[in-house]
């Protein structure tokens, strides 16, 4: 399978954003460093390639979920971040057993992750409203999984309920635009794919 394989702390400085959640990501950012002049197009690039290093997708997959999102009801952006929130590697990241997108992603390919009791180990799966998602019994002696579960507790999300004693947490419902922590103008890459 095709992985992203670019050196992320250096996309980070040149999106001037830390879509990856590093701590050290932006630490060598020059703050007085001049800006290129950008068109239209090239911000609309630019906004589309945030997005998908967020998400950590490929082109391929993220048309795939502009497609969809656009035969959705409602505006074609917020129905594609909707859809994206809500792939299981990245619920995995939100409830908090994971430090990284990429952590999340390897844990759930290692089979660490059960949604409604049943093990998955596809990262894009799209978790439905009400689905479990559950640490693996065997996975909760991890002190690694442990630790950043109960520990450092990373998001405070309204549309996941969590339960701390029981390793689990559940989708209550679909995420609206403005709980969605993540920095992007989704219109420019509804214009920019809608050429």
């Amino acid at each position: 399978m095709a992985t992203r394989r670019e050196a992320r702390f250096k996309q980070c400085r040149r999106f001037g954003l830390n879509v990856f959640g590093h701590p050290k990501a932006l630490k060598r950012v020059k703050k007085d460093q001049r800006q290129k002049k950008m068109s239209e197009y090239g911000t609309q690039l630019l906004e589309k390639q945030k997005l998908r290093a967020y998400y950590n997708l490929l082109e391929r997959q993220f048309v795939r979920y502009y497609d969809k999102a656009k035969k959705m009801n409602g505006v074609t952006g917020e129905n594609m971040l909707k859809l994206l929130e809500c792939r299981l590697d990245n619920i995995v990241y939100r409830i908090g057993f994971a430090n990284s997108m990429r952590q999340a992603r390897q844990m759930v390919n290692h089979g660490h992750i059960l949604v409604n009791g049943k093990r998955c180990d596809i990262p894009s799966a799209s978790v439905k409203v009400g689905s479990t998602i559950t640490l693996k019994e065997a996975s909760r002696n991890n002190e690694m999984y442990k630790k950043t579960f109960q520990e450092i507790k990373t998001f405070d999300l309204p549309y996941i309920e969590k339960n701390f004693d029981g390793f689990e947490a559940t989708l209550t419902r679909m995420p609206e635009r403005d709980e969605i922590p993540v920095e992007i103008n989704e219109t420019l890459i509804v214009e920019l794919y809608s050429k």
